[in-house]
């Protein structure tokens, strides 16, 4: 079996993968907190257990991060407590498949890399495929599955959390979809600015990337922890898949390994 590691700047998602492909087990743990090694093995391997899996199940660790820092520890838990030398997203010799047709590749996010290669496995293309993580991404993905660049854009949390710093009378909210746009107090007000403000950007760069590709119905898929929430207000979302970048990284896996 496969453990896949997902380690982005708010989240690290472990999941498990059987040789068809199936996720049999999937946890997540704050990134912000940082852990050892050994921490993490203690963490992931009960977790694990109670999904009846053990660390003889794993014979694969593939890694995916935005964080270089954290490298060093997954890498050691991969080896110290799995017995497998991880497979690098980015690393010297990692095929990915795709071409990236950017001024600086190496400047991409792995993630990024990672959800173009399952968005075209999945999808076909063209397409976009929008990312709800700590930044707001929207990455072109062509017809062929090249990786054609994409926008960055603040991330819903990281904007709510940029408001409530700076005006200090601005209450703490939870990020819901209001019931009207035009709110009657504060707290309504917020969560209609922070919903609908985002949902018109992205229909807004979604609209503007269809006009400069010159494909008017491009496919959009949408991924990330808020994605469902933001699906049902931008009609231009097609699909929701919390899924892409796990299953991106067992398909490297499976190119790089055989």
């Amino acid at each position: 079996m496969l453990l896949a590691i997902d380690s982005g700047n708010t989240n690290t998602v472990f999941a498990v993968f059987n040789d068809a492909g199936d996720i049999v087990g999937q946890w997540r743990a704050a990134a912000k907190t940082a852990k050892t090694a050994d921490e993490l093995a203690v963490w992931l391997r009960q977790l694990m257990a109670l999904e009846n899996l053990g660390r003889d199940d794993i014979d694969a660790v593939i890694i995916a991060t935005v964080v270089p820092e954290n490298l060093f520890d997954l890498r050691t838990l991969s080896k110290k407590y799995f017995d497998c030398t991880a497979l690098v997203v980015g690393d010297e010799g990692v095929e990915l498949g795709v071409e990236v047709h950017v001024d600086r590749p190496g400047e991409v996010g792995a993630d990024r890399l990672v959800n173009t290669v399952s968005a075209h496995a999945t999808y076909g293309g063209p397409l976009i495929v929008v990312d709800f993580g700590t930044a707001t991404t929207f990455d072109v993905v062509s017809a062929d599955g090249a990786y054609e660049g994409g926008v960055i854009a603040p991330g819903v949390n990281l904007s709510l959390e940029a408001l409530q710093r700076a005006a200090a009378k601005l209450p703490r909210i939870d990020i819901g979809k209001p019931v009207k746009v035009v709110g009657t107090n504060t707290i309504t007000a917020m969560q209609s600015g922070i919903y609908y403000g985002y949902a018109s950007m992205i229909e807004g760069v979604i609209a503007r990337i269809r006009e400069e590709q010159a494909v008017p119905d491009m496919r959009v898929i949408a991924t990330g922890g808020l994605a469902k929430l933001y699906s049902s207000a931008c009609p231009s979302i097609s699909d929701t898949d919390n899924d892409l970048t796990l299953r991106g990284l067992f398909t490297i896996n499976k190119l790089n390994r055989g």
